[in-house]
């Protein structure tokens, strides 16, 4: 019994950890792409109409590309720890996903309070001067989010690394 009932855990937490990588590279890959064209920038300035509203999952926005699978993010970072805690050689990566990705998740949730309604969805875009600092501060959390990502995708990646070595 403790063997098929420890073999269901592993093919969990396999499966958790499969979940995992792909929604962080997910999430990597989409920030790395809003820094190197600027999303924000042309968001921002970007003039309210019929057809381009100033939503968050208008046309250009970013949210139609996160929302599908950016809130699964840390649960399945939180959830790979918890269904791969008894194998001690991935546990310390895989705890520093579950803390990056928690950390991403934290900037990600100041961003969507605190910056980007005034940022990208007031109904027409601010003045420069009104603007420019808001983006200066999006972009400052973005990094850390950036880099959160990328950690936390490193780390799941290792972890899985780690058990597909250790069954092979």
């Amino acid at each position: 019994m403790g063997q098929t009932s420890s073999g269901r855990r592993d093919f969990l937490a396999d499966r958790i950890l499969g979940v995992a990588e792909f929604s962080h590279a997910h999430w990597f890959f989409g920030n790395l792409y809003e820094v190197l064209v600027k999303i924000p920038h042309r968001v921002a300035a970007a003039e309210a109409s019929r057809e381009l509203p100033r939503s968050p999952f208008g046309a250009g926005s970013p949210g139609r590309y996160y929302a599908p699978i950016a809130p699964i993010n840390a649960p399945a970072a939180i959830a790979a720890l918890v269904a791969g805690w008894n194998h001690a050689d991935s546990r310390p990566w895989l705890l520093v996903a579950a803390a990056s990705s928690t950390t991403g998740a934290a900037a990600t949730a100041y961003l969507l309070r605190s910056i980007n309604p005034d940022l990208f969805f007031s109904p027409q875009p601010l003045s420069e001067t009104r603007r420019n600092p808001l983006l200066k501060r999006w972009y400052r959390v973005h990094a850390l989010r950036l880099a959160a990502s990328a950690v936390a995708l490193a780390a799941i990646h290792e972890a899985r690394t780690l058990r597909l070595r250790s069954r092979g």
